[in-house]
């Protein structure tokens, strides 16, 4: 290495030669460059001196100089010395070889004979060498010296035989093979080129012998390779071959004979892909010569591949995929008849793979836009037409893909099969079977992906494509009806608007119109634009459909505006994209989706208001009605066609025809199933916006035959009718229907018909049934509707006394007959409902009846369930909805407390609620005990009545244990209690309160620590004490003492604190009833649970010893009574000794 850099270092100083080169070179031209860096470096490797690989990369680099040419004595030598190490079996490393090989490569630039003559010789040489890098330097050359390689033909050829005939297998075998394919592709080249090609006719001929004797060789020595790799250098040899023997006619015989091997091989090799693109290059050569390939030849090339893309065990990629077809596709342009038929043999067989593999393929060719298929199109349409009715989904997919790529390519050729209905037809037989529930997890997965296949293929059209418009228009309105097509209308939308903005939406003449079309069109009913506007309409409502399809459908409507009615197009215009926006989220008004049908409907009477066309408004109507009839109970769309029905009759004004509609429905709808008992309500309360009278009259007519002959004679079969539950359930039905008429009617309305129709009715009908819960149900609610009806137009004053009192003692032998009934009912719960609605007409009942109705009311939403009663609730499937209701009827019973207080101003509300519940052992009575009293104390607080006042001791006394209640509301319920209690003393006193209000205090009350629960409510305690009346600290300590024998737990340790911080801060000023108070301890000693609060007990009496030691010792130094407890006794002997001196 060092020699080598001094070298390095004395080439760039020398400036003229040494003489012996100069003798050397006898008189050729000298080179400017020295001579002697290629002599030195040389003479280094001849010496075995240095690193080998260092002195040829110097070499590469001196021998890469522009003005480098050495002399041939030593290019001679220098090729003598580098072919030592490039062909050495052995000795010499791959990177040493690889930099020989460089050198050769740069010494060709001005010495390339005498290279190549070097090179040719050691392919030659039959001598043990290794001959791999003696190819990679030909490789090398052909790359960069190309134009100077065609000359060496002859000698390369015959190089490459003796190589053929010596190697077997290996890396010299894959090199020898890139070799022939990178000199056979510029041997093509000069070969096809007729005025430039180097050799005359007669060496051309014998150019391809010797090529056709080298493919030969390659044969006969390579075919029977094991290894992998091997097989695929092989491969791309022989299809080089192939395709430059392919150029002379003479030779095409001898491919023909030897193209069976390149189809042999996808039987032999592992890499099938490779075969194929083998193909692929052989086929594109063969459709360039334009030659006539034999019949036998053709059958096996495209049988083969054929199989290879049907083969179902075989996992191709992509790619693959697509070189497989690529190859169908040059034979259909070098064989287009003979393909097309191949193809169309597939389209029979009994194995579904070829027929799905045929169906691609024609689809390929379709989108290649080859003149073949532009021909033959239609009659391959005609032959895939019959795999329609195929059961299998594999072929039902390939027949949806195939129909896409024609449409895509040209629409004409579908003249010969209604390709849209198909689509539609797919699109409803994966939706029948989906239905029907049968299939298994990935049959369902198949099903769905075929229906977004065809949603997809519609969707994806080119409306503007030649022939497109005329195939969807009108043929696609057929499609918007039926309901098994629903799914559908998303893509139809699209098209139809693509239509629209074209100006395509134009009546075209009969004669225009396909006969597929027309057989279709006229096998059903016309299809009329209120048929066409119901579906729309339907979908548009319907809330299972989802936001797409709703939007999708208003589209339609929109586009469809000139088919459906002319005088629509100003308030569709306008209303239909405010309706798209609330589908979209963007109006900020539209929050609920609760709000979209009423919002829908509403847009339907404007537009009927806007027609003013009765004839078409009834027409309409019958459409609706009898959509409705064929619809299932089930359908969720069944409930919103009711709702639509209801408001096109609202916008008829033929009685007689809205008298039809209506009890056609009212006598066929099953009123057992609740959707379709809810949906007569709809129609009845939506019909009745414009058609009150007459819908009124619709219903007594109807309810008068459900009750007609109930007390006199019938038949049996009579009989049995009006007693079956169906019809009992159409009685509670209409008995609703009659609360929600009244709540849809104005004043006039509804105070002329009140009595005598809507209650009398709905009682008639009530007397009538057999008073289930249904029943009984359905009679509250209405009573709630129209009760809440008459309030609100203030028709109070309006309605019998007599009536008012009737219905309130309905109400009350409700509660009465439900009260601590044996399994819990949502009836009572309904009837507190009720009762705050009828109080709010002031009906006239006396002070006791009233109380008695608190009572009432109290027992069954306070006190009951039970505990044990909740704990099942819990668990059952209707807990939620049952809880909910309570939590309502708690919020009515408040409210009717307010309305009584304003009424009956001398009545006692807190002993009927408080005192029972507060102390219960149910912590779910005590919650609900607690919401009714905030509402009750927030009421007196608004109403500034003062009754809370008087109660104001045994309130705090209850409420304080609650302020560390198991259950976190309760805590926070029982602060905001005392919360209000404070606010009213201050109001009626006309006093501030004291060290501020509770309401901050009330976060502690959250901590899941009991010891923070119980000192936050400690600090509430001193807040309240502050504030508290002396003159009630009796009922103070009577309540308190309930909590000390009935509860437990934390309740009894807050009403502990509660006390001692009561006594600590008036102790001394409660002298008059200290002895009240202790009589009032000591009966608290008999209490099971007097382990609890006896330390509070006994502080309680210490503080009370000591600030009335005289009265207190006095009444502990009488006679005992045998009733005292032995912990009481202690207490007693205690005091005496600690105070008694």
């Amino acid at each position: 290495m060092e020699r080598l850099r001094a070298l390095r270092g004395l080439f760039a100083c020398v400036g003229c030669m040494p003489r012996c080169t100069r003798r050397r070179e006898r008189g050729r031209v000298e080179s400017p460059v020295p001579v002697c860096a290629v002599t030195l470096l040389l003479q280094l490797l001849q010496d075995q001196e240095g690193d080998r690989e260092q002195a040829y990369c110097e070499l590469e680099h001196v021998l890469g100089e522009e003005d480098s040419r050495p002399p041939c004595g030593v290019v001679n030598r220098l090729l003598a010395e580098v072919s030592q190490d490039l062909t050495a079996a052995q000795g010499v490393t791959d990177s040493v070889r690889m930099a020989a090989s460089n050198v050769l490569v740069a010494l060709a630039r001005t010495h390339f004979s005498m290279v190549m003559a070097e090179l040719q010789g050691h392919l030659k040489a039959t001598r043990e060498m290794c001959k791999e890098f003696v190819l990679v330097t030909l490789s090398k050359l052909f790359s960069i010296y190309a134009p100077q390689c065609i000359s060496f033909v002859w000698l390369m050829l015959a190089g490459l035989c003796s190589v053929v005939g010596h190697v077997r297998s290996g890396q010299t075998l894959r090199i020898a093979c890139a070799v022939v394919k990178q000199w056979l592709e510029g041997v093509k080249v000069h070969l096809h080129s007729r005025k430039q090609c180097p050799w005359p006719a007669a060496e051309k001929e014998q150019i391809y012998q010797n090529l056709y004797q080298l493919f030969c060789s390659v044969l006969s020595n390579w075919q029977d390779c094991k290894e992998e790799e091997d097989k695929r250098a092989v491969l791309g040899a022989v299809t080089a071959m192939l395709t430059v023997l392919l150029q002379e006619e003479q030779q095409q015989k001898h491919v023909w004979e030897q193209v069976l091997w390149l189809v042999h091989q996808y039987q032999e090799a592992q890499d099938t892909c490779t075969v194929t693109k083998s193909l692929n290059i052989f086929l594109e050569a063969l459709a360039g010569v334009q030659s006539i390939i034999p019949e036998d030849k053709f059958l096996a090339i495209t049988s083969a591949v054929f199989y290879q893309l049907s083969d179902d065990t075989k996992q191709h990629s992509e790619a693959d995929r697509a070189e497989l077809t690529h190859c169908i596709l040059l034979q259909a342009r070098i064989c287009p008849e003979e393909t097309v038929l191949f193809l169309q043999l597939q389209l029979g067989s009994q194995r579904k793979a070829s027929c799905v593999a045929a169906l691609g393929l024609f689809g390929a060719l379709a989108r290649s836009d080859e003149p073949v298929m532009t021909e033959k199109l239609s009659q391959v349409v005609e032959a895939v037409q019959c795999l329609c009715s195929d059961p299998s989904t594999q072929v039902r997919r390939a027949v949806l893909h195939f129909i896409r790529d024609v449409l895509s390519a040209n629409a004409w050729s579908c003249s010969a099969w209604d390709v849209v209905g198909h689509i539609f037809s797919e699109f409803s037989r994966t939706t029948g079977r989906r239905a029907a529930g049968d299939l298994s997890a990935q049959e369902a997965q198949e099903e769905g992906a075929l229906q977004e296949l065809c949603m997809d293929i519609l969707g994806s059209l080119d409306v503007s494509a030649r022939g497109i418009s005329k195939l969807l228009w009108p043929r696609l309105l057929l499609y918007v009806v039926p309901a098994q097509y629903t799914g559908m209308l998303i893509p139809v939308s699209r098209c139809i608007r693509a239509l629209a903005e074209r100006g395509e939406l134009t009546v075209r003449d009969m004669e225009e119109l396909d006969p597929h079309f027309l057989s279709s069109m006229f096998q059903g009913p016309l299809l009329t634009p209120q048929i066409l506007l119901a579906r729309l309409l339907v979908v548009a409502g319907s809330p299972v459909a989802g936001s797409e399809l709703q939007a999708a459908a208003l589209l339609l409507m929109q586009n469809l505006h000139s088919k459906i009615h002319r005088a629509v197009e100003p308030v569709w215009a306008a209303e239909i994209p405010l309706l798209l926006q609330c589908l979209e989220g963007k109006d900020e008004s539209f929050t609920d989706s609760a709000e979209w049908e009423p919002r829908l409907l509403k847009f339907v009477r404007a537009s009927l208001d806007i027609m003013e066309d009765e004839a078409w408004t009834m027409a309409l109507s019958c459409e609706l009605s009898q959509q409705l009839s064929s619809s299932a109970s089930s359908s969720g769309e069944k409930t919103f066609l009711y709702k639509a029905l209801g408001t096109v009759l609202g916008a008829c004004k033929e009685v007689l025809h809205v008298q039809e509609k209506l009890l056609q429905h009212l006598e066929g709808a099953n009123a057992e199933e609740p959707s379709e008992a809810q949906g007569m309500i709809s129609l009845v309360s939506h019909a009745a916006d414009s058609n009150f009278h007459t819908v009124l009259d619709t219903l007594t007519v109807f309810a008068s035959r459900l009750c007609k002959g109930r007390n006199g004679r019938i038949s049996r079969r009579k009989k049995m009718e009006l007693d079956s539950t169906r019809a009992q359930a159409t009685r509670s039905a209409l008995i609703l229907a009659h609360g929600s008429l009244a709540l849809r009617a104005s004043k006039e309305q509804l105070l002329a018909r009140l009595e005598g129709d809507i209650v009398g009715n709905i009682l008639l009908l009530y007397s009538c049934s057999c008073q289930d819960l249904q029943n009984k149900l359905a009679l509250v609610q209405s009573i709630t509707d129209f009760s809440s009806a008459v309030h609100a137009v203030g028709g109070s004053a309006f309605l019998n006394p007599s009536l008012k009192g009737k219905l309130l003692e309905i109400l009350m032998d409700l509660l009465k007959k439900y009260y601590l009934g044996t399994r819990v009912s949502p009836v009572p719960l309904k009837v507190v409902l009720a009762l705050e609605q009828l109080s709010k007409l002031k009906p006239s009942v006396g002070s006791k009846d009233m109380s008695e109705m608190l009572t009432l009311c109290c027992r069954n939403i306070v006190t009951h369930p039970s505990a044990r009663m909740m704990l099942k609730i819990k668990k059952s499937r209707q807990a939620a909805q049952y809880l909910q209701l309570q939590q309502t009827s708690l919020k009515a019973l408040g409210q009717l407390m307010v309305v009584l207080l304003k009424t009956e101003p001398t009545l006692s509300f807190f002993q009927n609620i408080v005192h029972r519940s507060l102390t219960s052992d149910n912590m779910w009575e005590r919650k609900r005990a607690l919401q009714t009293c905030s509402q009750l104390l927030a009421a007196c607080e608004e109403l500034q009545r003062g009754d809370a006042c008087k109660h104001f001791g045994s309130l705090v006394g209850l409420l304080a244990p609650l302020t560390c209640d198991p259950m976190p509301a309760s805590r926070q319920l029982a602060a905001t209690c005392l919360s209000s209690l404070l606010r009213i003393q201050a109001k009626v006193t006309n006093g501030v309160i004291e060290m501020g209000d509770i309401g901050s205090q009330c976060e502690g009350l959250n901590d899941c620590s009991t010891i923070a629960q119980l000192q936050t409510s400690s600090k509430i305690a001193r807040v309240v004490c502050s504030n508290f009346p002396l003159e009630q600290t009796v009922d103070f300590m009577t309540a308190i003492k309930d909590t000390f024998r009935k509860a437990r737990g934390m309740r009894v340790r807050a009403a502990g604190k509660w006390l001692i911080t009561f006594l600590q801060m008036y102790g001394k000023d409660i002298c008059r009833d200290a002895l009240m108070i202790l009589y009032i301890l000591r009966s608290c000693t008999s209490s099971a649970q007097q382990s609890t609060f006896m330390p509070f007990l006994c502080q309680a009496v210490v503080i009370l010893t000591r600030c009335h030691k005289e009265v207190m010792i006095d009444n502990f130094s009488r006679l005992p009574k045998a009733t005292d407890s032995e912990t009481w006794r202690r207490i007693r002997e205690f005091c005496l000794q600690r105070w008694g001196r």
